[in-house]
């Protein structure tokens, strides 16, 4: 089971697709001991991947001891951060605090797009050097790249360049119009452009030696199954059965993009939430509506859950719209 944690609202840049619309540091964002207080509740939860994010989680002053402290509850600290903080000197310290990797976020192999939709000069470069820092350090890590309309056909290249760069794995998150992405939605890609870009990821890991991810598109489950693939993962959509994210504030929601509040980790313990809420309960049931409902890849799939809600007016349990497995007789 994986969590993710938005440690702080607080970041260096202003990302066009954040889903946590960050930048200022939130009021009211957990304490270090509030902090410590919940990963004990994760461990006891039964999770095992606990993801450190944000906002940028370097921005935070206390982030070391917080590593330590999820490693000595046996967690595996990973990082979600946009890498232009990572100094040797920091790359240094995550690897002694017990961090096992770091995933970067890329999303061009042209500078001059990756700024732009990250709003900040010389974001590319500080990515690129952070992955160099993390390498020197010998701190594992891996690119993240989000999809959307104008960089679709560069996915494949970054990939080649992650191989470039020493990277373990090349993680591609498709858009889900959430937090700020609701501006930039006619952006995100349709049921054609998902199936022809999940397939050619499918292909392109016959080719190449690191994971390639996609995430928020979970039908790569079924067309890896249709191509025969045997993959490491067991489901494409987690939200609410696998995995859940954790606000700067301590709400628990479903996953980064179902941005429904079922409970605050500062009133309730978190471990109660995760096994008690009504929302995560009706998830873990895959009693889908529509096409999703009757899909054979139901288990494997799920549908994107975030997507779902979005374009059903907030009914999770809806039929995601950009499967074009769909509209295939006998699916």
């Amino acid at each position: 089971m994986i969590i993710s944690w938005n440690t702080t609202n607080q970041c260096n840049m202003f990302c066009e697709h954040c889903y946590r619309d960050a930048g200022a540091k939130a009021e009211e964002e957990l304490s270090t001991e509030q902090g410590k207080a919940l990963l004990d509740e994760i461990a006891k939860a039964g999770f095992k991947i606990m993801i450190f994010s944000g906002g940028e989680p370097l921005m935070r002053d206390d982030i070391y001891e917080l590593v330590e402290h999820a490693v000595k509850l046996g967690l595996k600290p990973v990082f979600g951060t946009n890498g232009t903080l990572i100094t040797p000197e920091v790359a240094r310290r995550l690897k002694e605090a017990g961090a096992m990797g770091v995933g970067i976020s890329l999303d061009s192999v042209d500078p001059v797009k990756h700024d732009k939709f990250r709003v900040f000069p010389g974001a590319w470069e500080g990515a690129i050097q952070g992955m160099k820092n993390c390498r020197e350090a010998g701190l594992p890590f891996q690119i993240h790249t989000t999809v959307v309309d104008w960089n679709m056909d560069e996915v494949l290249d970054i990939t080649d360049l992650a191989v470039k760069l020493g990277a373990m794995a090349h993680h591609i998150f498709f858009l889900v119009p959430t937090g700020r992405a609701v501006n930039i939605e006619e952006e995100s890609l349709r049921a054609e452009q998902y199936e022809e870009l999940l397939t050619k990821i499918m292909k392109k890991q016959l080719e190449v030696p690191i994971e390639l991810k996609p995430t928020c598109a979970p039908q790569f489950m079924r067309i890896a199954k249709e191509m025969g693939m045997d993959l490491r993962f067991s489901r494409g959509c987690l939200a609410g059965t696998h995995y859940c994210i954790i606000s700067p504030m301590g709400d628990v929601q479903p996953c980064a993009y179902l941005n429904m509040k079922l409970g605050n980790v500062k009133e309730i313990p978190f471990s109660e939430i995760w096994a008690n809420s009504e929302v995560l309960n009706e998830l873990r049931t895959l009693k889908y509506k529509g096409g999703c409902g009757a899909c054979k890849y139901k288990k494997a799939c799920g549908g994107c859950r975030a997507r779902a809600a979005y374009y059903s007016e907030g009914d999770y349990m809806a039929e995601e719209p950009w499967c074009l497995y769909h509209g295939r007789k006998g699916y």
